[in-house]
């Protein structure tokens, strides 16, 4: 059902806003404070939601609902319309109860759920083939074939591999004969009895050969009639194939995206020349490209963005209720960096050296490493936008040594890092953090109050390829990752903690802090997985080790400055 734009905007209450200015540059997506706008508009947005009694959606927020739990992505894009009067747009990720019509909502980029689409109708018959292929499958006929196969495949092998052995004996016990006659009889007779023994020889062998083509007619039989069936599959499944790699492709030119200029772009063309070089599955139902589509299609000016999370946290990610989230990389980036031509946005903080000024303390050094208190906010090694790091100032203070960054601390967290003057301390000292022998200690500020007083997590965790360089915990695939903890002070709304990571992983702490499954409880300060403050209230607190030429143990502690 279409729908006019006048009902897709939402007008800002004049009391509501007064004495707010407008932003005088779009968002930066991908990192950002929300305007006082956008937070406007996403509680008005929030409480919408709220009043929702009848939608068939389960967010997971009901105790009482049931069935499979589907938090949602939810934005808001605040436009000047052609008049110059305020109003925000709202739009949701994917689809909301399997449909992606629903009031106050603008539409997607393309919807492939309408009556009589190319994709309902190619999907129908690739249910069909999907349905032909279970059928096949369920055969009783199909099923007993398979069954005989593998049936008399064991008993064949068991059969020959019996008369093998037997064979063996045989042909043995022939040797032990002449063995016993020979020089015995004479050589006349020894002939004749060599004879006997090479008919004896000839009729096991024909008898093995009957035993092989006996079983070989039996399987090929058997493999004859099952190749009926197993050919259908394999041809339907090709079809199948084929037909939904077309299908995709159709999709993708489907997607086209505007911007200001109204320059259009497919899906493929954006990720044509992408790592990825095709779009990844969801590219394009994310709420911010679906805003910007709408607002450039009617003649909206968008002012900002905002998106939140709305529904129970999912069990791979780190996603709160009301949150607010930048815009995913993965999916999102090439879409906007098109959609957002030409537009003025917010300067991107990721060209900021926001380390830029801070001291890089040495705590000590002799002529085989350097122990650093690294501050927060400064890289360790170099990085793709910025190059003031750990190892570019460590690179001038040595005057002329070459640092050897053994391990690193997230840019975010400061505290500890050891650092080799020579390749012999490089090797031993990685070596033993390899063999995890160094015994680390973190200190960190959580944004709750626990009840427990110490305790161990283990959850595996791996990359999030969609949103670099978020960590998703990961049961299937995931790398180990093993952190114990203790508590050691609490006030009315946080926990002083101390961390223990018995394993090396990216973002291991802050994931193990913030994830449900383990303190569900984010970092203060973690912009990746809580809340943005001042700084990330993690830092490497203790470090010990074994000194790499005088094999005494070294310990070093920095307090933590939070």
């Amino acid at each position: 059902m279409s729908r006019n734009a006048s009902e897709r905007i939402t007008y800002f209450n004049e009391e509501t806003i007064t004495g707010i200015a407008l932003p005088e540059r779009f968002t930066f997506p991908f990192l950002y404070e929300p305007h006082p706008l956008t937070k406007i508009a996403a509680e008005e947005l929030q409480q919408y939601l709220e009043s929702l009694t009848d939608l068939d959606h389960n967010f997971g927020l009901k105790e009482d609902q049931q069935g499979l739990v589907i938090g949602k992505m939810f934005g808001v894009l605040v436009i000047q319309d052609s008049e110059g009067k305020l109003g925000y747009l709202s739009a949701f990720s994917g689809k909301l109860a399997d449909s992606n019509d629903h009031p106050k909502f603008v539409p997607p980029v393309f919807d492939m759920l309408l009556e009589d689409s190319f994709f309902l109708k190619e999907q129908y018959i690739l249910n069909s083939i999907n349905d032909e292929v279970k059928t096949i499958e369920a055969d009783q006929q199909y099923l007993s074939l398979k069954v005989d196969l593998e049936s008399f495949t064991l008993q064949a092998a068991k059969e020959t591999e019996t008369f093998k052995k037997q064979l063996k004996i045989n042909k043995a016990y022939r040797k032990d004969l002449r063995e016993r006659r020979k020089n015995v009889i004479s050589e006349e007779d020894y002939n004749r009895f060599d004879a006997y023994l090479i008919r004896f020889s000839h009729y096991d062998n024909h008898q093995f050969r009957l035993l092989t083509e006996k079983w070989k007619l039996k399987l090929e039989e058997v493999q004859q009639k099952l190749s009926i069936y197993q050919d259908r599959i394999e041809t339907l499944k090709k079809d199948r194939k084929e037909k939904s790699a077309a299908l995709q492709l159709q999709l993708f030119e489907q997607y086209s995206f505007l911007n200001k200029d109204g320059k259009t772009k497919s899906l493929q063309s954006i990720f044509g020349n992408t790592v990825f070089g095709k779009p990844p599955a969801g590219a394009g139902e994310c709420a911010t490209p679906k805003l910007l589509q709408y607002a450039f299609l009617h003649g909206y000016k968008p002012l900002a963005m905002a998106e939140f999370w709305w529904g129970s946290p999912p069990k791979s990610e780190i996603r709160q209720h009301k949150q607010f989230y930048p815009a995913c990389n993965g999916k999102c980036k090439p879409i906007l960096e098109h959609m957002l031509e030409g537009i003025e946005t917010d300067e991107n903080p990721f060209l900021i050296n926001i380390g830029e000024g801070k001291e890089l303390k040495i705590i000590y050094e002799d002529d085989s490493f350097v122990v650093v208190n690294k501050p927060d906010d400064l890289l360790s090694v170099p990085g793709i936008l910025i190059n003031d790091s750990v190892y570019t100032r460590l690179k001038y203070i040595l005057n002329g040594i070459e640092p050897l960054i053994i391990h690193r601390l997230d840019q975010a967290t400061s505290g500890l890092l050891v650092v080799a003057k020579t390749k012999d301390a490089h090797k031993d000292i990685q070596k033993q953090f390899l063999k995890r022998t160094v015994n680390k200690r973190y200190s960190a500020v959580l944004s709750k109050v626990i009840a427990e007083d110490d305790g161990e997590i283990k959850l595996p965790l791996r990359g999030d390829l969609d949103n670099r360089p978020r960590q998703l915990v990961c049961f299937d695939f995931g790398k180990k990752a093993h952190t114990t903890w203790k508590a050691v002070e609490r006030t009315e709304t946080t926990t002083k903690v101390h961390f223990w990571p018995h394993t090396g992983r990216t973002h291991q702490l802050r994931m193990h802090a913030a994830h449900e499954l383990g303190l569900n409880a984010p970092i203060v300060g973690d912009d990746l997985y809580g809340t943005a403050a001042s700084r990330l209230h993690l830092h490497a607190a203790y470090l010990e080790f074994v000194h790499p030429v005088t094999r005494k143990t070294m310990t070093f502690e920095a307090k933590e400055e939070f």
